[in-house]
């Protein structure tokens, strides 16, 4: 059974990893096609999209897995059918509703988002109307990932993520290529095509759960034949604890959205207030919430992927009270996430200028956004892992009052941040809203777990060390291979990166595994590596 429930980890943890790269390398080819006017308009779409969708679900589908699991082990199936079948309703329901939402306050949302201007604000609300429609179909199929996964078949979930990843991302690219290049059509047609693959992409991965549930369906009835029958369950109380539980989740799950909404909705008029015309604010705003954001997320879903697989863990000795054992797993968790982000930001942000030219275009004021923006990285990551600490001690309710006032900062200050500094007073805003969020969560880590901070403090103090170090080492051969290489230029942009990068790590990981800092945070992995590739290995006092 363990074996099984690690399998099936492993496989929708590979699905979710392959399926967040792809989402990460179609902006490549996607920017080359519609340029910055085109990727402006996608983004006015997807934040609001990605609110209405996480509001549409409301955790659902990953309460109603753990149901079902809890059930099936009681041999109760038919609760785990009742279960479904509510809940495919529901999202029926809560999924149009969205859909109707989004579709009809369109043309309110763009206006918000925009200076006013009338044909501007046509083309934002048609696009925000053609995402709106995938609003139907996600919620509902994300409850049926969730059924699968609740009688520990992850596969389903898995492929459908990718396969709905790769449909919603040909038909992207082939759709906005064939309106500009083959019809002659309009921007804002290819733009819509492109936001409408996100229904086409859902209707894909819907065809695959489908195709799982045709197979596996005689042995599901089986179940029900081997069904105790001896529990009468309130579906009113089970999804009233659902909803009262996953309500803070859901809050943590669209806090990055949230941030970006407050941008959309303020940028462009706070940089009209110091002169800017809607064109110059626009191209800006796709700098910092498109194109940058899509490259500072990378090492925020790598760090934080591996950070959170501890936090079970964590619950489960919070519960056992055992003191000893859950400070050891909150100091390895902090270790981790400074260990894997703090040099990827810093990497991000020294190489900003061949990384922008790579995936999108040789552009000076975009690599110094993403410069700037890189290190907030760290803060993204500190954020998620915090949050999801609080919901392993059972104090999620305070992941609500530290969302509320990082954003009610983000808001204050936004405004008076771009109109002073433009582009960067944004960033600086969101770094001030996420870093009060993060000290609110490990005051209250602090005072409800009594985890003491201090080896953190003393091992963050060593891995910036490191950086620094790394940072210094990989700014001098990027100097160097300059002097040769442009990074204005995408084939010698990959060049510098991969030799100035591959010093950077290389540098890095010699400290840490020098110090037997790395040794400590990855344990039995690190060993099994280095062990094939047949290097020293060496337990340090770090």
């Amino acid at each position: 059974m363990q074996s099984k429930l690690l399998r099936g980890t492993f496989i929708l943890t590979l699905g979710t990893i392959l399926s967040k790269i792809l989402g990460l390398i179609y902006v490549i080819p996607f920017f080359q096609i519609v340029g910055r006017q085109g990727t402006v308009l996608y983004q006015f779409s997807y934040v609001p999209y990605t609110i209405f969708i996480s509001v549409a679900t409301a955790g659902v589908p990953l309460a109603v897995s753990k149901f079902i699991s809890k059930y099936n082990a009681l041999e109760e199936y038919a609760v785990g059918r009742k279960l479904f079948k509510s809940g495919l309703m529901i999202m029926l329901i809560t999924g149009f509703v969205a859909f109707l939402a989004m579709y009809f306050a369109s043309p309110m949302l763009a206006e918000m988002s925009t200076q006013g201007e009338k044909a501007n604000l046509k083309d934002v609300t048609t696009v925000m109307r053609a995402v709106s429609f995938a609003l139907i179909v996600v919620p509902f199929m994300s409850l049926i990932r969730g059924y699968f996964q609740g009688h520990q078949s992850m596969g389903p979930s898995a492929l459908s993520q990718v396969v709905e990843q790769i449909v919603r991302i040909l038909f992207t690219l082939l759709g906005a290529y064939a309106v500009l290049n083959i019809f002659h059509g309009k921007m804002v047609t290819a733009v819509s095509v492109a936001t409408f693959a996100a229904f086409i992409g859902a209707i894909g991965g819907l065809a695959v759960l489908f195709w799982y549930w045709y197979k596996r369906k005689p042995y599901l009835d089986e179940l029900l034949e081997h069904d105790k029958g001896t529990m009468d369950i309130s579906l009113k109380e089970i999804y009233k604890e659902i909803f009262i539980s996953a309500f803070p989740f859901v809050l943590v799950g669209i806090a990055n959205p949230l941030f970006q909404a407050i941008d959309q909705f303020t940028f462009t008029k706070a940089m009209a207030d110091i002169g800017k015309s809607a064109k110059v604010a626009e191209s800006f705003f796709s700098m910092l919430n498109f194109e940058s954001h899509k490259i500072v997320i990378i090492p925020v879903s790598l760090a934080t992927a591996f950070s959170l697989t501890l936090v079970p863990s964590i619950t489960k000795a919070f519960v056992e009270n055992d003191r000893k054992n859950m400070n050891r797993q909150l100091n390895q968790t902090f270790q981790v996430l400074l260990f894997l982000t703090l040099p990827a930001s810093i990497g991000l942000s020294l190489l900003a200028e061949p990384i922008y030219t790579v995936f999108y275009q040789h552009d000076l004021l975009g690599a110094e956004v993403l410069r700037a923006y890189a290190p907030v990285a760290i803060l993204f990551s500190l954020y998620s892992v915090t949050a999801a600490i609080l919901q392993g001690i059972n104090e999620q309710r305070f992941t609500i009052l530290s969302l509320l006032v990082g954003l009610l900062i983000k808001l204050s200050l936004n405004i008076p941040l771009i109109k002073m500094m433009e582009t960067k007073g944004a960033v600086l805003a969101t770094t001030l809203g996420y870093l009060a969020a993060i000290i609110i969560n490990i005051i209250v880590i602090k005072t409800y777990s009594r985890y003491p901070f201090r080896l953190v403090w003393r091992r963050g103090l060593l891995i910036m060390i490191f950086a620094g170090l790394m940072w210094a080492g990989t700014e001098a051969v990027y100097k160097f291979l300059s002097l040769f290489l442009s990074p204005a230029l995408k084939g010698q942009s990959i060049l510098l990166i991969l030799v100035s990068a591959g010093v950077g790590a290389a540098i890095y990981f010699y400290l840490g595994l020098k110090s037997g800092l790395a040794s400590r945070l990855f344990g039995t992995r690190l060993e099994r590596l280095m062990t094939k590739l047949k290097l020293p290995r060496r337990r340090g006092t770090a």
